[in-house]
């Protein structure tokens, strides 16, 4: 199994264009189900059937993982698999004809307007650091990018005059994001007063870099925005997420579409991008109660 899972995972990249990221968690999902399998006695993969499967799935369950894992896990089998019949390794989809209810979608968690607002004055721009902190924030909350988009923005992805980023998000699809007055101002300055400090002499495209003058990595950026969140005051769970969705809640909120913001946060479908719709909701019945008289 282990040689057809590598042909998988190669047929990702090449025809899919999934990233780094999202290729080594097929691997994880993929490599954990094999050993499962191997220690049913299960080595041939026509021998793999739905009671295989669902046998996997009670293990992940007894071992308290998480309903969103294991739906993650169940999508990588499902995919394996259609791969393997795609490539008449094995005759038939075991999985063809099963059905699985979908967890139920948590609704993303948020900052304020108010949270926000203390968590993006928290950086001091009178230094280096600040500066490029700052900025960092400020273009994740007025683009909703993905941690993996922001650290990967170049130089040339920027555009200040017409307010706009370039980002390449899943499956290697570009799109364009308004930036906003008080982002491009924030980069501007950042680029002006920090950035070649921070290069130190070395040519690199990257925008945000680390004082060592590397690209920025995901987990120094969300040791940054711990810090700043503290800092500001903030108790609640906060991540590097937590601003995209704050992005996309704040927009709803002021009267976004749907699809708009669907094309700003890259959402290959609109049914992912729905979920806002509920927080949304949340938020109007909150406006309701307090604002009309007999509520």
């Amino acid at each position: 199994m282990d040689v057809e899972i590598e042909k998988f995972l190669d047929w990702l990249v090449v025809e899919r264009g999934l990233s780094n990221h999202t290729i080594a968690s097929y691997s994880r999902d993929l490599v954990q189900f094999a050993n499962f399998a191997a220690r049913r006695g299960v080595t041939n993969l026509q021998n793999i059937d739905e009671k295989l499967i669902l046998g996997f799935l009670s293990h992940l369950e007894r071992g308290r993982y998480a309903a969103a894992s294991v739906a993650r896990k169940l999508s990588a089998i499902r995919s394996f698999l259609k791969f393997l019949v795609s490539e008449r390794v094995i005759d038939s989809n075991p999985l063809a004809l099963v059905t699985f209810s979908r967890p139920a979608r948590r609704l993303p968690k948020s900052l304020d307007v108010a949270e926000v607002a203390k968590l993006l004055s928290a950086p001091d721009v009178r230094t280096t650091l600040g500066l490029r902190d700052k900025a960092m924030l400020e273009t994740l909350y007025a683009t909703g990018l993905r941690v993996s988009e922001l650290i990967a923005l170049r130089t040339s992805d920027i555009n200040l005059d017409r307010g706009f980023v370039r980002c390449i998000g899943k499956g290697g699809k570009e799109r364009l994001v308004p930036l906003g007055e008080i982002a491009s101002h924030c980069i501007a300055l950042y680029i002006s007063g920090a950035r070649d400090r921070l290069a130190g002499g070395m040519c690199t495209e990257y925008l945000f870099l680390t004082n060592q003058g590397r690209p920025m990595s995901r987990v120094m950026f969300w040791k940054i925005i711990k810090k700043y969140a503290r800092a500001a005051g903030i108790t609640k769970e906060i991540t590097p997420h937590t601003l995209r969705h704050s992005f996309a809640t704040h927009l709803l909120e002021r009267g976004a579409d749907l699809r708009s913001l669907q094309e700003m946060l890259g959402h290959a479908s609109i049914a992912t991008t729905q979920i806002y719709t509920h927080v949304s909701r949340d938020h109007l019945r909150e406006v309701y109660r307090e604002s009309h008289p007999r509520a």
